[in-house]
């Protein structure tokens, strides 16, 4: 069974690469185009990892991560949060809200790739 794993970003041409690189390693995709989104992807079919922009529509990627942390049931969750924000000050506060990596756009995709298999080693 292979990993799940819920894109959030509101910026279309991100979503289609940032799908494609996680279907071509072998996870089972869904995606969200807001905060709101998100939110409602994680009740309805819990993913093993989130890839979260910071900047969204209807909620940002911090509001998510808040939410998502103040359930219990979504402790496992692992959250990336992949934005153009970074600042120290801006990851110290996603990290402070609950994400357990942060990575600065813009990326390789090769490093996201490696740092999602990791994550996900090792929760798995």
């Amino acid at each position: 069974m292979s990993a799940k794993v819920l894109i959030a970003d509101d910026e279309q041409n991100i979503l289609i690469s940032l799908e494609f690189l996680m279907k071509r390693e072998g996870y089972q995709v869904s995606v969200a185009h807001d905060g709101q989104e998100a939110i409602d992807a994680v009740a309805k079919d819990k993913p093993n990892l989130m890839l979260l922009d910071a900047m969204m529509p209807k909620k940002t990627g911090f509001e998510v991560c808040q939410e998502i942390r103040s359930n219990p049931d979504n402790a496992d969750i692992i959250i990336l949060m992949l934005t153009a924000k970074g600042r120290d000050t801006d990851m110290a506060k996603g990290l402070a809200l609950g994400a357990d990596a942060y990575m600065v756009k813009p990326f390789s995709t090769k490093e996201l790739a490696q740092k999602v298999r990791e994550l996900l080693g090792a929760a798995g």
